[in-house]
């Protein structure tokens, strides 16, 4: 069984070390200007901000098996218009990969972020891998966004 942990603004420290270890070990991001922009101050200021607005919410979550942490994302469900649930940053920690966990994983996020309004996600990506897991979640592409890169969507 999968629980959503919240991470809140007063801990999120911890965070930032493990989503750019992620967006750099999985590829993400390799070019130095990228890595700075992740993590410095400015990137980092305006996600806090999100996090502590009232209305579309800026989330940062662990997927946890008991006491364990198996993944993180980074979303925002937007109430305020239609209830797009985009999905900013979603994966689970190298060691539990491979064995069905990030499937379990988005089970236990759908579940959690419809009972905050979310009615339907996108995401860009552009990973071979993560294209067809998102795939096999039933994501079909849906156009790109504004840096090009292919957007999916799953209603």
């Amino acid at each position: 069984m999968i629980n959503i942990e919240e991470i809140t603004v007063e801990k999120i420290t911890e965070f930032w070390d493990i989503h750019i270890k992620y967006l750099v070990d999985d590829g993400i991001i390799s070019d130095k200007d990228d890595i700075l922009y992740f993590t410095g101050k400015a990137y980092r200021e305006i996600l806090k901000k999100h996090m502590k607005r009232s209305k579309d919410k800026h989330h940062l979550i662990y997927f946890c098996q008991g006491s364990e942490r198996v993944g993180a994302a980074s979303y925002c469900t937007y109430q305020s218009e239609d209830g797009k649930c985009f999905i900013l940053d979603y994966w689970v920690f190298p060691r539990f990969r491979g064995n069905g966990t990030g499937h379990h994983c988005f089970e236990a996020f759908e579940r959690y972020t419809k009972a905050d309004g979310a009615k339907y996600y996108e995401l860009n990506s552009g990973k071979e891998d993560s294209i067809r897991f998102w795939k096999s979640l039933g994501f079909v592409e849906n156009g790109k966004d504004k840096y090009g890169m292919m957007l999916f969507i799953r209603r």
